[in-house]
């Protein structure tokens, strides 16, 4: 599902060049629930962020799901994320402006063509599918403000979910959450990764969450260390 070879990412700073990343092999299953831990500043969001597309790297490779994504252009990556990658960041990230159903939406119709992902009226009748599975078929027309944080991070993970990726990506998802929301978050996620065989690669600083992936990767000074 992915593989990262030579990846490496240098910042320009007053003080010089820094790598972020500095030249990670990795490999992660399809299907496979994998956790990336780390310190502050040890290079885990740098990592996510070109495994997902969102930074380019200073050198090295990134496939997923057998597409070399850095060697695309850029509207085709932006298709490629769009189609193949859901991601759930550290805050909620949705429109304010747009209702839950809007925002879960807005994925599929940004990537609706002809012969693909059906009308308009199937696209909201998946979405609504996906928040009602979230536990959210009650706020359907709500607005972000209008709901609570962790209802936020549910609608969330229903729009990661509408293109129904190969892959999500998850960074620091709970972080911001009480303990039980947190766990409620994590059991939503986990449920995505064991009964749709989604990928899922979470960055987090709890070690009780990565002790659940079956593949934990520890990044200290932009290296992988065992």
């Amino acid at each position: 599902m992915l593989s990262c070879l030579g990846l490496r990412k240098d910042y320009v700073t007053e003080r010089g060049a820094v790598a972020a990343v500095a030249g990670i092999d990795l490999q992660v299953a399809a299907g496979r629930f994998a956790a990336i831990i780390g310190r502050s500043g040890s290079g885990k969001s740098s990592l996510m962020a070109m495994i997902g597309g969102l930074s380019r790297p200073s050198a090295g490779s990134v496939v997923v799901n057998g597409t070399d994504i850095w060697d695309l252009t850029e509207n085709e990556l932006a298709a490629f994320r769009n189609r193949r990658i859901g991601y759930v960041f550290q805050f909620a990230s949705l429109l304010p402006t747009l209702r839950l159903i809007d925002n879960v939406a807005l994925p599929a119709m940004l990537s609706r063509g002809p012969g693909r992902n059906g009308d308009a009226g199937d696209t909201y009748a998946r979405a609504s599918a996906l928040l009602a599975q979230m536990g959210l078929g009650d706020h359907l027309d709500a607005y972000p403000s209008e709901v609570s944080a962790g209802e936020q991070r549910r609608a969330v993970i229903a729009r990661a979910l509408i293109n129904d990726p190969a892959m999500i990506l998850a960074d620091e998802p709970t972080s911001d959450l009480d303990e039980q929301t947190e766990i409620e978050i994590m059991d939503e996620l986990l449920a995505v990764n064991r009964e749709r065989g989604t990928t899922l690669i979470l960055v987090t600083h709890n070690l009780a969450l990565a002790e659940q992936a079956e593949q934990i990767i520890h990044i200290a000074r932009g290296e992988i260390v065992e």
